[in-house]
C-alpha cells in the first residue's frame, strides 16, 4: 500500500523538541538503563542486536490513548523552546531538539548521550514542553516520551540539517536547508502491498561532540517481529550533507523481501504524465528520477511516474557503485509553486562501501492522487537474502543534497522526458501509439558540432520503433531523441535507449516501462 507522508514530516520547522537531563520518567526508568545504558560503541549496539534477535519481539509501549489520538494541530499545539535542547548555550558545534511522542508517532523511543565513558538517559520531562490544551496529568506522565530527534548545526541554529522521526525514517537537507525524499534503516516486504513491515528505531545514542567537530555520531538500535538491527550514523552537514553509515542486521526469520538503503520519495505528475490532471503546476514532485551505476560502470537513469497500478521494476547488477532517487529539473518555472518549492527538494545517492555482492535495484511505484502520498520506493535487494544463520552486514555513504558528487564524472544525461500521443496531427491517431521526446545535456554532447551524426540507439522488448531521430535544439542547448512507439497490441513494453557519435557511446542508458494502463 502507498506509504502517507508523516504529517509530522512535513512539519519538522515547527519548534517541536526537548532535551537534557531531565527528572525520573519513560526513558530514565532503571530497566532502560539496564538494558541501554551499557551502550558506548556500535560494537555494544551490534551485540546487543544479536542478543535481541535471539529472543521473541516484544511490542513496544505506546503513549496514552489521549495523545495517540491526537490530530495534527493537536500534535504540533506541543511545542519546546530552543533552551530545551540537548546541548544548547554550550559552545559545542551541534544542538539537538527531540520530538514528542503522540499523533502518528505513538511509540517512544529511548533516547541517551554518550560523554566520555559515561551514558547517560535523556529524561522526559513535561515541563519543558507547552501543551496547549493536552497537558498531560500526573498518571500520564510516566508513559510519555520522545518519537525522535532533530539535529542542527552551528551555521544556523534556526533550521535543522537532519531528522530522525516515525518508525526508521529519517532525512537531510542539504545547502538549501529544503527537506524532500527520506530514507529508512531497511524496508521489509515493500512489494507486499498491504503486509508491509515497518521496523522502528527503539533507542538512540547520541555522542556529544567535541567543540571543533564537524560531524555527529548517532548510534541506533531497530527492532521489528522479523529482524533486529544496529546502526550507526556519522552526519556531517555541508552544501551536501553526506551521513555515513555502517548497519548489522540480525534476522529472526529469513528476510526474502528486504530492501537495504531503501529511500523513499514522491511523484505525482510531470512531463511524462500524460493522465489528465486539473492542477495549476505543471510538475509535482520531489524527485524526478532513479540514477543507477553499475559495477560495470554503465549509467542508467529511469524516469518516474505515477502508475494506474503498482509497477515495480528490478535492475539486476553486481558490486553496484551507486544509486539514488535525483531531482534533476531545477526550473522554478517548471513547477510554479512558490510554497513548498520542489526544484530546492535534495537528492540521495547512495554510495556503497565495500562488495554488496549480486543482487538488485529494485523500483516501486505506486498510484498517488495526490501529493501528501510517499508514492515512490528504491533500494538494493541482495541476492543472498539476511537469515538467522547468516546476518547482513552492510556499509554505504549517503549523500544530501542538489549536486551529484565531483568524483562521479557523468556522460550526458537525460533531463526531461515527454510522452504523448504518436502520428501527424490532422490525421487520425491510435492514442496507443506514444511518442517520446528526451533532452539530453552534458558529458561529450558538448564538444559536438551541432551538426554532428548523432543518433539514438533504441531498443523495445515488445512492439515496434518508429521514426527515430536526434537534434541539437539551441534554445536548450541539449541534443533532442525522438521516437514514436507501436506497441502492437502489447500492454507493456520496456524501452532502453542512448546516443551514439562514430560508433562510441555519448549518454547515460535511459530506460522506461510503458503500460498500456496507463492510458
Amino acid at each position: 500500500m502507498a506509504i502517507t507522508r508523516r504529517d509530522a514530516l512535513l512539519g519538522v520547522l515547527l519548534g517541536v523538541s526537548a532535551a537534557g537531563l531531565g527528572r525520573a520518567g519513560w526513558a530514565a526508568d532503571e530497566t532502560a538503563a539496564a538494558t541501554y545504558g551499557r551502550v558506548r560503541s556500535y560494537a555494544d549496539v551490534r551485540a546487543l542486536a544479536e542478543r535481541m534477535a535471539r529472543e521473541a519481539f516484544q511490542d513496544p509501549p505506546r503513549v496514552p490513548e489521549r495523545f495517540a489520538k491526537l490530530d495534527y494541530q493537536g500534535y504540533f499545539a506541543i511545542r519546546s523552546a530552543r533552551e530545551a535542547r540537548l546541548w544548547s548555550g554550550s559552545d559545542l558545534p551541534f544542538e539537538v531538539g527531540l520530538f514528542h511522542a503522540g499523533g502518528l508517532f505513538q511509540y517512544p523511543v529511548r533516547i541517551f548521550e554518550i560523554a566520555g565513558e559515561e551514558t547517560n538517559p535523556i529524561g522526559f520531562d513535561p515541563a519543558r514542553f507547552t501543551y496547549g490544551d493536552v497537558s498531560p496529568t500526573v498518571d500520564e506522565e510516566g508513559a510519555l516520551g520522545y518519537a525522535g530527534f532533530r539535529l542542527y548545526d552551528r551555521l544556523n541554529w534556526d533550521r535543522d540539517v537532519a531528522s530522525f522521526l516515525g518508525a526508521s525514517y529519517f532525512r537531510a537537507v542539504g545547502g538549501e536547508l529544503q527537506y524532500g525524499l527520506s530514507s529508512r534503516g531497511l524496508a521489509i516486504d515493500t512489494t507486499r502491498f498491504g503486509s508491509e513491515e515497518f521496523p522502528m528505531f527503539r533507542a538512540f545514542w547520541l555522542r556529544r561532540p567535541a567543540a571543533g567537530d564537524g560531524s555527529l555520531t548517532v548510534l541506533a538500535l531497530l527492532d521489528s517481529a522479523s529482524t533486529a538491527g544496529a546502526y550507526r550514523f556519522v552526519i556531517q552537514p555541508g552544501r551536501t550533507t553526506v551521513i555515513d553509515v555502517d548497519t548489522a542486521i540480525f534476522p529472526r526469520t529469513r528476510l526474502d523481501s528486504a530492501g537495504i538503503a531503501p529511500i523513499t520519495s514522491m511523484y505525482l505528475h510531470g512531463e511524462n504524465d500524460y493522465r489528465q490532471r486539473d492542477d495549476f503546476r505543471p510538475e509535482v514532485h520531489d524527485s524526478d528520477g532513479l540514477s543507477m551505476l553499475t559495477g560495470s560502470g554503465e549509467w542508467i537513469w529511469r524516469p518516474l511516474h505515477n502508475p494506474a497500478t503498482a509497477h515495480v521494476n528490478a535492475f539486476s547488477d553486481t558490486n553496484p557503485r551507486g544509486f539514488g532517487l535525483l531531482q534533476r529539473d531545477r526550473n522554478f518555472s517548471h513547477y510554479q509553486d512558490d510554497r513548498v518549492l520542489y526544484e530546492r527538494r535534495p537528492n540521495l545517492w547512495i554510495e556503497p562501501r565495500g562488495d554488496w555482492g549480486p543482487g538488485r535495484i529494485e523500483l516501486v511505484e505506486l498510484p498517488a492522487v495526490d501529493e501528501t502520498v510517499d508514492n515512490i520506493v528504491a533500494y538494493w535487494r541482495p541476492e543472498e537474502p539476511p537469515q538467522p544463520d547468516r546476518p547482513a552486514e552492510l556499509a554505504y555513504r549517503m549523500h544530501w543534497g542538489t549536486v551529484m558528487p565531483d568524483r562521479l564524472p557523468a556522460p550526458a544525461r537525460a533531463m526531461s522526458t515527454r510522452i504523448g500521443v504518436a502520428g501527424t496531427p490532422g490525421r487520425e491517431r491510435d492514442r496507443r501509439n506514444r511518442a517520446f521526446v528526451v533532452d539530453f545535456v552534458g558529458g561529450d554532447l558538448l564538444m559536438l558540432d551541432p551538426a554532428a551524426p548523432v543518433r539514438p540507439v533504441i531498443t523495445a522488448s515488445r512492439g515496434k520503433v518508429a521514426r527515430q531521430t536526434a537534434r541539437y535544439i539551441a534554445e536548450l542547448g541539449a541534443w533532442r531523441a525522438r521516437f514514436e512507439l507501436l506497441p502492437e497490441g502489447a500492454e507493456v513494453v520496456d524501452l532502453r535507449m542512448f546516443l551514439e557519435h562514430r560508433g562510441g557511446a555519448l549518454s547515460e542508458t535511459w530506460t522506461y516501462q510503458w503500460h498500456a494502463s496507463d492510458l
